[in-house]
């Protein structure tokens, strides 16, 4: 039995899109008369959704009330709509990557706790059209990653099962979500964490380039 379907994180797996995140939340604290974040701070808070991704980046002056909060979060999201490529771009071998699992007839989807709106503009942006069978960002009444219901029901539009799929990403976050949805939790090193992180949130085996994904998704499991 091979693996017939890998699902991936966005941010940090597929797309750096680091500068444009920094980018974007720290144009909305500065509005709200806050101070900006340094772009390093950002690898560490992303990855769990735009409103924990606003309350990490709010100083502890703010107070942190769920209305700033919930403010901040907003004026990011309109931000990063607007200009959500200016410095976002695939990792190195990314793109080579997806469209040889698709020739090979293998499901590909993204799964992400970015905006949904925002994710399918980026995927959009860089990606060419069908590079993916699904696409899935934060969306209201759908619990986000790491809770599996998402993930579920993407194994579901696209006829697969837990047995069957790789879950790719570069965070705690993911690994997290594969565990509790009984994927196979793979790491990549080349994200916002690296590999310690990766290890100790269970990963079950962490790549170092996209192409070692090929080599997996060819190994024979019982």
């Amino acid at each position: 039995m091979k693996f017939t379907c890998v699902i991936f994180d966005l941010d940090g797996t597929l797309v750096d899109t680091l500068d444009d995140i920094a980018r974007s939340m720290n144009r909305a604290l500065e509005v709200r008369g806050f101070p900006p974040v340094g772009r390093e701070a950002y690898t560490a808070m992303v990855g769990w959704g735009i409103k924990r991704l606003a309350s990490l980046a709010l100083p502890p002056e703010a107070g942190k009330d769920e209305k700033t909060v919930e403010t901040v979060a907003a004026d990011a999201v309109r931000f990063y709509a607007e200009e959500p490529l200016v410095y976002s771009r695939p990792y190195a071998g990314i793109q080579e990557l997806v469209p040889e699992l698709r020739r090979r007839r293998v499901k590909t989807a993204v799964l992400t706790n970015k905006p949904d709106p925002v994710a399918r503009l980026v995927i959009a942006g860089l990606f060419p059209p069908g590079s993916f069978d699904a696409v899935q960002g934060e969306s209201p009444g759908r619990p986000r990653k790491p809770d599996p219901t998402a993930l579920w029901e993407l194994l579901m539009e696209l006829g697969r099962t837990p047995r069957d799929t790789i879950f790719a990403g570069d965070s705690e976050v993911d690994m997290e979500t594969a565990k509790a949805a009984e994927c196979h939790a793979l790491g990549v090193s080349w994200g916002f964490r690296g590999r310690e992180a990766l290890k100790k949130a269970g990963a079950q085996r962490i790549i170092d380039t996209p192409s070692e994904l090929l080599d997996i998704i060819q190994e024979t499991r019982m």
